[in-house]
This record gives C-alpha cells, structure tokens and sequence, in this order.
C-alpha cells in the first residue's frame, strides 16, 4: 500500500548550483524551515550510504528519523531513504536542465512495510489528508531549496 506524490520547481539556477544546496546535508537546517536540527552519522563527502538523523515538527509533534542516501548520481538525481513507525519512505530528487536554469523534481513515496488492520484504516481515512499537508511541507522545502540555489 504505497502513497506518492511528485512536485516540479523550476529554479534559476544551474543543475550544479541545486546539486549543492540539496546535497549539503550539514545545512539542511539553515536552507529548510521546516528541519529544526541535523545529526550527521557518517563522514565524508554526500554519496550512497551517507547517513544522518533529521528532526523536523509536523504537527506539533517534533520527530527525529533516520535518513540515507540509497543512489547519487550528481548533479542529476538522489535517492534517501527513511523507515519510520513501519512505514518505508522515498525521497527522490531529479534535476533537469531548462531555460537556463533547473527543473527540480521530487517524488515522495510513503510504504507501510508491515499493514495491520489498524495502519489499513488509517492509511485509508488519513493519508489523504497526511499527503495533503506532505505535499504543502514538500511544495516549501522546494522553494527554499530554488531560494538558496538561487543565491548562491
């Protein structure tokens, strides 16, 4: 049973520039509003396998989870990954070269790994609404991410 949702921004700014901004994982909190604190896991530069915990507040409720880069493959596409409360989460950037500038594409997908009956009911009643405020935190990040890239 998988949720998806997949947004578009075009940013003026070179697929290089982008690639910086939604590759610096240290800064994350800086750049996005809505990350409260990062926790770096592992060193080195971002690549498969880089690893760090994100808090951000949904809600309300301020939740700390675990993140890591599954594919890179820059300044073209990344993939991270998240497992929280059984479900699975992917986060897919894809960036295209247009106009001069960037198309910044994010496919969010949410899995649950292990439905009970309960997680059913629930995906069913609230994951249109859970997607809906996804898609608003998501639409954010993708205009700070193009703010910043913008700038640099």
């Amino acid at each position: 049973m998988e949720h998806s949702t997949s947004l578009t921004q075009h940013i003026h700014a070179t697929p290089e520039k982008v690639w910086a901004v939604i590759s610096d994982i240290p800064g994350s909190a800086s750049t996005l509003s809505g990350i409260d604190a990062v926790q770096m896991l592992s060193d080195g530069p971002y690549g498969e396998g880089t690893r760090w915990k994100e808090t951000r507040t949904m809600m309300g409720r301020s939740e700390t989870v675990e993140m890591w880069v599954t594919q890179a493959d820059p300044p073209r596409s990344t993939t991270v990954k998240a497992l929280q409360g059984g479900a699975d989460y992917t986060s897919r950037f894809s960036l295209a070269e247009r106009d001069g500038g960037t198309d910044l594409t994010l496919t969010f997908g949410a899995d649950v790994v292990k439905p009970t009956l309960l997680s059913k009911v629930g995906m069913t009643l609230f994951g249109k609404l859970g997607m809906s405020m996804t898609r608003k935190a998501l639409a954010k990040d993708l205009a700070e991410i193009a703010a910043k890239a913008e700038s640099l």
